[in-house]
């Protein structure tokens, strides 16, 4: 892998600005590339392109021979579509503007919609009730009662649902419910738990599968699995606790077609494919891999039946995803070759599978297999790759020492724009990216807001740090109680790994990152002495106030992260950078959306007036109607471009792009 990408750095150089173009019988030589600082060269990449004529695309699923999918669209103030693809090729929006296919469960959400003979139930984000595509009326009548992956229960004309229920202040109650499809009408199936999860229905109907969980844990740290028998009112009979625990992750409970559980647990170390078979769990292909995901969102899936009961699954090693099939009694395994590195959101079908794929050079698809010759086809895209191969910074996968002896692993993009070459002897600047979660995961996946710095003359590194999913369950643990310092030194060690291998500038290191990565940004900007700059989209800076403040399903998430609140009160004042600005050293800038419910806006205002206060470079954006995570195409557009002019300020480069001033 790793050689496979050098070859194609180097050949890509070689057929860049370096080479002769040769046309017709003669060769011209191609222009002499623009000498420019690093961040200031002229970029393809427009800030208009992250958002114009591009969608987010997730939750496939499968109804027959028709293929229905979710659209995230910018363009429409970040209004989700579900979108359908028919046995004939036409593609037809299922719910017109302006519906909005998007739960506020958990916050995240995810789960928003479930089709089957041809019936398809959304939720609708404005009022949070469900909807049936086609009719006007809503089902469901208390705007209060939220509701997330929900699946059919023909044999009772209802739903089966997750509903949380905010009716009373200050007591967010989850169970399942069951909803009428005729009258909207609900029947309470399983409470007495903080959190609910993927109920399935066995092939027969006669039993519900499903998961939960108690704070202080999360979903990637501890779940149970049940099952009980449906009686005859529709209500559930005693349920039995089949896998899981204090110290196992579930996740993905399915029932193959004859009627066997099957879930993934984490009990080995990594999440692993497990088949329930006369009482007790046998591992299906045990492997230090990756086949489960962590839990932010409801209705993830990374593995199904074909019709003649063989799996069909995905699963990561050290970031790169791999599709198997498992024939589960006869034990072979067969790797499919499909030419994307990131497989996710696997559905399938009696035969043949849809699932979401991208690469290190082409976005994300929506693609379909056909088991009969492993044959891809792209049902739709998430946008067009509007840069030539030449702009393109291919990732290299790095693994690099950290404290305590330990490695940790990144994504590492030099800059590449065949246009343009640095002053002689100089480095790139460095943009360390931390990610979200802090449980979520980097990939080498083709991201257009990398190229957006790597074509102006940045390097960026993606860092996995410790507590990063997709290394099994160890690494995950390695955050636990070190929350801001573990995933600090990893972001720290990044960029100085890269300063001794010789690939950066040593005086031109930046971090960013958003919500927990935000917090991670603004850590490393108070606590260590590395980075000269830093930006934090919608990022912690009090842990006090998120542990005091925030929703539900994160409200003990800090227990393992930090500890109990407010026992251990000392180390929560201790890692929160607002208490602490007299140790910064360098500029900053902040955006923040008004609407968000999981880091409230005082956050920002707070970490903004002390860095103001001390005097240092600060700038701050805030946005209305944006919560969590950006989705508006203006948002998206400003923030960038913001964070653009903020360095150059800093590193004192021009950016050759004509930005609105930012107020520092």
């Amino acid at each position: 892998m790793f050689e496979r990408k050098m070859i194609v750095t180097r050949r890509d150089i070689l057929l860049g600005s370096a080479a002769l173009l040769v046309a017709g019988n003669g060769a011209a030589a191609a222009p002499a590339p623009q000498v420019q600082p690093f961040g200031a060269w002229k970029s393809p990449v427009t800030s208009d392109m992250l958002t114009v004529g591009n969608v987010s695309l997730s939750m496939p699923r499968i109804d027959g021979d028709n293929v229905y999918w979710l659209e995230g669209r910018p363009q429409e103030q970040g209004r989700t579509v579900l979108m359908r693809r028919l046995a004939s090729g036409v593609i037809e929006e299922v719910t017109p503007a302006p519906a909005n296919a998007r739960t506020r469960v958990h916050e995240y959400g995810g789960g928003a919609y479930a089709v089957s003979r041809g019936k398809a139930v959304y939720a609708n984000f404005t009022d949070q009730r469900l909807y049936i595509a086609g009719k006007a009326a809503a089902l469901t009548e208390e705007a209060a009662l939220r509701y997330a992956d929900f699946i059919f229960d023909h044999k009772r004309d209802r739903l089966i649902s997750v509903r949380e229920d905010h009716r009373e202040k200050g007591n967010t109650v989850n169970c399942l419910v069951a909803v009428s499809l005729s009258d909207g009408t609900q029947k309470i199936l399983a409470e007495g738990h903080d959190f609910f999860s993927s109920p399935r229905l066995s092939p027969d109907g006669s039993r519900l599968a499903w998961l939960s969980w108690n704070h202080p844990d999360m979903p990637w740290d501890a779940t149970t699995l049940r099952v009980a028998d449906i009686l005859p009112d529709g209500s559930l009979g005693a349920p039995a606790i089949v896998a899981g625990g204090a110290a196992e992750s579930v996740f993905q409970p399915e029932w193959s077609p004859k009627g066997e559980l099957h879930f993934i647990s984490d009990r080995s170390g990594w999440w692993n494919l497990y088949r329930l078979r006369g009482g007790k769990a046998e591992a299906l292909n045990p492997q230090e891999a990756e086949f489960g995901l962590p839990q932010w969102v409801f209705g993830m899936s990374t593995y199904g039946f074909d019709k003649t009961g063989r799996i069909l699954c995905s699963c990561s090693v050290k970031g790169r995803s791999r599709l198997l099939v498992l024939e589960p009694d006869g034990g072979r395994v067969r790797e499919i070759a499909t030419g994307y590195d990131d497989i996710g959101s696997l559905q399938v079908g009696p035969d043949w599978c849809v699932f979401l794929g991208a690469g290190p050079t082409e976005p994300r698809v929506l693609a379909r297999l056909s088991f009969t010759d492993d044959a891809v086809e792209i049902l739709q895209r998430s946008g067009d790759r509007p840069i030539g191969p030449e702009f393109v910074s291919v990732p290299e996968a790095i693994e690099f020492p950290t404290e305590g002896g330990l490695t940790a692993h990144a994504y590492f993009y030099p800059p590449r724009n065949p246009d343009f070459a640095a002053p002689p002897g100089g480095k790139p600047p460095l943009l360390v990216l931390a990610h979200g979660g802090p449980t979520g995961a980097a990939s080498s996946s083709f991201s257009l807001n990398i190229q957006y710095w790597t074509s102006r003359g940045f390097a960026v590194v993606d860092v996995n740090y410790g507590g990063s999913s997709g290394y099994g369950r160890a690494y995950r643990q390695r955050l636990n109680g070190k929350w801001g310092i573990v995933d600090v030194d990893d972001s720290v060690n990044a960029a100085r790994y890269l300063v001794k291998t010789g690939r950066v500038a040593e005086n031109a290191l930046a971090i960013r990152g958003g919500s927990a990565g935000g917090y991670t940004t603004l850590a490393a900007l108070t606590f260590r002495d590395c980075f000269k700059a830093g930006a934090s989209y919608f990022g912690i800076g009090d842990l006090e106030t998120l542990a005091r403040d925030t929703h539900k399903f994160e409200s003990r998430y800090l227990d393992r992260l930090v500890g109990p609140y407010p026992a251990a009160q000392k180390t929560y004042y201790e890692r929160s950078p607002v208490h602490f600005v007299d140790r910064l050293h360098c500029p900053m800038i902040l955006f923040q959306g008004l609407d968000d419910e999981v880091v409230p806006p005082n956050q920002a205002k707070d970490m903004y007036d002390a860095v103001k206060a001390k005097g240092l470079p600060v700038a701050m954006l805030t946005f209305e109607h944006e919560g969590h995570g950006f989705r508006r195409a203006e948002t998206i557009r400003r923030a960038q471009e913001a964070e653009l002019y903020f360095y150059g300020k800093v590193f004192g480069f021009t950016p050759a792009d004509a930005i609105e001033p930012v107020p520092m």
